[in-house]
């Protein structure tokens, strides 16, 4: 259901809702359908249960636009039956508002951001990139144009749409550094989204390949640099909605790579310094739902950690450690250990030559100043071994 109620429903729609013995929605919702006696608003925080606890029941559930992109009809779906439940969809609101900017859907990165940290937007922020984001409230508005212009993006222009498809709906085109003052002076009302067409004179927006900046991170100097870290995240070859125990986290560079290129993360460091720099990471990102730190050391660490697809050793590799990898790791697991030591290296010899894999030694140098001329500088040279179980 959307901002215009029973009208915009289509008749099959409105016949459901006629027919229900117990409305389920937001409070706006349950008004614009006239649930009155029947209406039921959601318990705060969600919780589908009193839906399900109704099943048998002719029950009508109201969600906003698509219910299955970022909505309450996946969460029910997952619960029920194909034959318990039919979807009546409206215009998603992401619809809604491409439709009235004139903007291509596809090339719009479309964003649900009630509940989530705002963070998460970082690796989509492009000169002339398009954004749809869906607030939690009207205050919300002027807290993302404030994180927008921390983060050097403050020359953005915003549309900010308040109930998009009703009539209350209403559209205002600001600049993202004086939101802020605007809505001070009129607030935006519930429900509110946002529209973006990044642009910055200062950034160039994040880069999509791994080995990022190191600069991009908290760490206190135990950081894989960033041409090791491509190299290793190469070796490591992420894929969407893999799990990767990062073992030695370090700064959890690796681990934030990994979950931005779409996996998920489990990072294990035994010093709480390091741990505190790896949370900070990963909400510097906004992936606190992708990428776990734990405070602690490996292997003791790992019981009862989901299985992973790959494995990261960046210190701490051990013939031990290696023994426990074998059994926890299931079939297929990748495993990639970097050796910075002479006793690594010489294990990593042995290993690569009674269980096969790939093996090479990275060189790098760098020029610094010598000086009032220049010359290579080598960091210390890194045996890295592969293996497939």
């Amino acid at each position: 259901m959307n901002e215009d109620g029973l009208e915009g429903l289509s008749a099959p729609a409105r016949r459901a809702v006629e027919a229900a013995h117990t409305i389920f929605g937001a409070p706006r919702h349950l008004e614009l359908a006239q649930a009155s006696a029947r209406g039921r608003a959601w318990p705060i925080p969600f919780d589908p249960t009193p839906v399900l606890a109704l099943r048998g029941q002719p029950v009508v559930v109201l969600a906003s636009g698509d219910p299955f992109w970022f909505g309450a009809g996946g969460t029910l779906a997952q619960h029920l039956q194909p034959h318990e439940w039919n979807c009546h969809a409206q215009s998603a609101t992401f619809s809604l508002v491409a439709a009235r900017l004139g903007w291509r859907l596809e090339h719009s990165v479309c964003l649900g951001l009630h509940a989530s940290p705002v963070a998460q937007v970082l690796p989509q922020l492009r000169a002339a990139r398009q954004l749809i984001v869906l607030l939690r409230d009207g205050a919300a508005v002027a807290d993302f144009a404030g994180w927008l212009q921390a983060e050097g993006w403050g020359r953005s222009t915003l549309w900010v749409l308040e109930a998009v498809g009703g009539p209350r709906e209403r559209c205002r085109m600001l600049v993202a550094e004086a939101v802020a003052t605007a809505l001070a002076e009129d607030p935006a009302q519930s429900p509110v989204c946002v529209a973006v067409l990044a642009h910055s004179a200062q950034q160039e927006g994040l880069p999509t390949t791994p080995g990022r900046p190191d600069a991009w991170y908290a760490h206190d100097g135990q950081i894989t640099k960033a041409p090791i870290r491509a190299m290793t995240l190469a070796a490591l070859a992420p894929r969407h909605g893999q799990c990767l125990w990062d073992i030695g986290g370090g700064s959890g560079s690796v681990s934030v790579e990994w979950c931005l290129a779409g996996g998920q993360a489990i990072t294990i460091e035994q010093h709480a310094t390091r741990v505190a720099n790896i949370t900070r990471n990963a909400q510097r990102f906004g992936l606190q739902q992708a990428l776990r730190c734990i405070h602690g050391t490996a292997p003791q660490a790992l019981q009862d950690l989901p299985r992973p697809q790959a494995v990261f050793v960046g210190g701490g590799f051990d013939a031990t450690l290696f023994e426990h990898l074998q059994v926890a790791m299931p079939t297929g697991c990748r495993l990639v250990v970097n050796g910075v030591t002479l006793e690594t290296q010489a294990l990593l010899v042995q290993l690569h030559a009674s269980h096969g894999g790939q093996l090479q030694r990275l060189e790098l140098s760098s020029v610094e100043a010598l000086g009032r001329m220049r010359s290579w500088k080598a960091a210390r040279p890194l045996v890295q071994w592969v293996w497939q179980r």
